[in-house]
């Protein structure tokens, strides 16, 4: 019965991610021109994979807006030269999510095809207006002594969200 639950979670992940690429193929330079070639592909594994598993696990108790705001977070790291280049690179960077080093089992169906579906929204291009350009999160439930040295933008759901300095933005888009 496990296998079975395990097949249909990557069955249902796969969908999720083909649905949006597959309505891409009708205008594939637009979708071509709003893809950034250092989030689709990267080097250490699949830019999709790893987005999917950082919104789960970071943020799978959150309503849709707070998994996209977390989604940003990463692709405002991709984008900042303090950062690695690629998703894969920010997710997998060490002592920066508190996921990593445990087990990476997505159990709950319906959040893992949802995370797959924000993770697929973000990487085709999705807008990037609602964490002020941040490029650090924690929940509420903590409070990093790093939080005071940056600039806070946000709360939504269980995060706050910050960037560095002051009033300039990191997001391109």
């Amino acid at each position: 019965m496990q296998k079975l639950l395990s097949r249909l979670v990557r069955i249902g992940v796969c969908v999720a991610c083909a649905l949006p690429l597959m309505s891409m193929t009708s205008a594939p330079a637009a979708a071509e021109a709003s893809l950034n070639p250092a989030r689709v592909s990267s080097k250490g594994g699949d830019s999709m994979k790893c987005l999917t598993e950082a919104l789960y696990f970071e943020a799978r108790g959150e309503p849709v807006k707070g998994q996209r705001a977390v989604a940003e977070v990463i692709l405002n790291r991709v984008d900042h030269p303090s950062f690695p280049k690629s998703v894969c690179g920010v997710v997998n960077q060490r002592g920066q999510f508190s996921y990593k080093g445990g087990s990476l089992r997505m159990r709950d169906g319906s959040a893992a095809a949802r995370a797959a579906r924000i993770a697929a929204e973000a990487l085709a291009g999705a807008p990037r207006t609602l964490t002020g350009g941040a490029t650090y999160f924690h929940t509420t439930q903590v409070r990093p002594s790093w939080s005071k040295r940056f600039t806070r933008t946000t709360r939504i759901g269980a995060h706050i969200f910050y960037r560095r300095g002051g009033g300039q933005r990191v997001a391109s888009n």
